[in-house]
């Protein structure tokens, strides 16, 4: 396997937040929906982005956004992974969140 790039990062304010629920291994483990929304340049013109992104926390960092406020807004860093349900056929991506700061 070759190693390469695997970085996201959004700014996005929290839709919806879970339960906070623990996996088979006893970890930590929050789901929650981040909503989007910004303007960007493609190639020249203006693109108004909106868009909602599955994400998911462990450990430490799902116990700290299980305590947010929905309707926050954060910077999200992570990494993008197939959904865990059939992962070789699934096409829904979810964003592992690896830190958050306002």
């Amino acid at each position: 396997m070759s190693s390469t790039a695997n970085h996201f990062e959004l700014t996005a304010r929290i839709e919806a937040l879970k339960a906070l629920r623990y996996t088979p291994a006893g970890l930590p483990a929050l789901d929650l929906e981040l909503q989007h929304e910004s303007e960007v340049l493609e190639a020249g013109e203006k693109r108004q982005v909106q868009l909602m992104v599955r994400a998911v926390a462990l450990g430490s960092l799902a116990e700290s956004l299980a305590r947010q406020t929905v309707g926050s807004n954060w910077r999200f860093t992570g990494f993008m992974a197939a959904s865990r349900s059939k992962p070789q056929l699934s096409r829904q991506s979810v964003f592992h969140i690896q830190s958050f700061q306002a």
